[in-house]
């Protein structure tokens, strides 16, 4: 679950880097710097958004493995109980 949220912690901080390419500006007045410095950004937001996506998936998963090991330690449990009611040890 931790190494999950790392994860998701550097596609988070390497979204903030990314926001650099959408505030591209080109470096002339002429029509080719101001079309590459459009391209670029569209290729910023791109990444920006690939990143988000990443960072999202990776919170999902930290979430769901949290869920599962509550299952599994619950599950655990009552199994133990159980056994333990029945006169058996662990």
């Amino acid at each position: 679950m931790r190494e999950w949220n790392e994860l998701a912690n550097e596609f988070k901080h390497d979204q903030e880097q990314a926001v650099t390419l959408t505030r591209v500006e080109g470096p002339g007045l002429e029509y080719a710097s101001g079309g590459n410095a459009e391209k670029i950004q569209q290729s910023g937001n791109a990444l920006l958004s690939t990143l988000a996506d990443r960072e999202e998936y990776c919170r999902s998963m930290a979430a769901k493995l949290k869920a599962a090991l509550g299952k599994y330690a619950r599950a655990e449990d009552d199994h133990s109980t159980e056994i333990t009611q029945t006169g058996g040890s662990l």
